[in-house]
């Protein structure tokens, strides 16, 4: 199946090591070679970068490694295709606008028998389960709520619909609207939140590491989520099953 990377921050901060890792899963140390994406939300505006190509070689995915592009909220992924044919329609992450508000989604998983009657007029482009199902849930999210919910609320109604997905196969996903990034854990999924005092970070998928003490101030809080650890010495926490988790200014939230 596919694989996920997100990002949030209280800082904007550039994703470049750690998407230096993941990308390496997209041919050399892993075979989701079906095309990749990335989206760096900036302010209201998002930058979107969707490849067909796999991202160990795809010469957009190197600007990502070289090009610090700094955002508070990132969603990367790897795509190895179950549903959909392998090209740019079928590419994660998707983005839709609702509330006035880009919303950002990926999902890693295989989804059976999903697929409900959509009403409004979010629509799938491609031919993938997971687009379809993000358009059900942007769909279902504008009718739970009459304008634009706190935090809170809308990890309540995320989790609702996210329980009624969930049977009908591989679910796991990360979510962003700029101000928060969820993350739901179907099967496997891990998580770090990077704070001070930092240290030095040496990654799995690609011999480079990091020293974060000399990049980053006393104030800065990063979380990371993906679907295998990135690093070997650092703790990475495994999400619960069917468990959703939201991130807020690089911290995980108590609701």
């Amino acid at each position: 199946m596919c694989q996920l990377l997100g990002m949030n921050c209280n800082t904007p901060t550039d994703v470049t090591f750690s998407f230096t890792g993941f990308s390496q899963r997209a041919g050399h140390t892993g075979d989701h070679s079906d095309g990749w994406g990335i989206a760096f939300f900036e302010d209201r505006g998002v930058r979107l970068f969707v490849d067909p190509l796999r991202a160990a070689d795809s010469p957009i995915a190197a600007l990502i490694r070289n090009y610090p592009i700094r955002s508070c909220n990132v969603i990367a992924h790897i795509r190895k295709a179950t549903q959909g044919a392998v090209g740019l329609q079928n590419c994660h992450p998707f983005v839709r606008e609702l509330w006035g508000r880009y919303w950002v989604f990926a999902h890693n998983g295989d989804l059976k028998d999903f697929r409900p009657r959509l009403h409004s007029h979010f629509r799938p482009v491609g031919h993938t389960d997971s687009e379809h199902a993000f358009c059900w849930i942007m769909q279902e999210l504008a009718k739970a709520h009459a304008g634009v919910p706190s935090i809170a609320e809308l990890t309540l109604t995320l989790r609702a619909l996210a329980a009624q997905i969930a049977p009908h196969g591989t679910f796991n996903f990360l979510l962003s609207n700029g101000q928060a990034l969820w993350a739901h854990a179907s099967t496997q999924l891990y998580y770090i939140e990077r704070r001070h005092p930092f240290s030095e970070a040496h990654l799995a998928d690609e011999d480079l590491r990091v020293d974060f003490a000399a990049q980053t101030r006393p104030t800065d809080r990063v979380a990371v989520i993906v679907t295998a650890p990135l690093t070997l010495n650092e703790t990475w926490h495994a999400f619960e099953t069917r468990s959703l988790k939201v991130f807020v200014d690089g911290a995980l939230q108590p609701y």
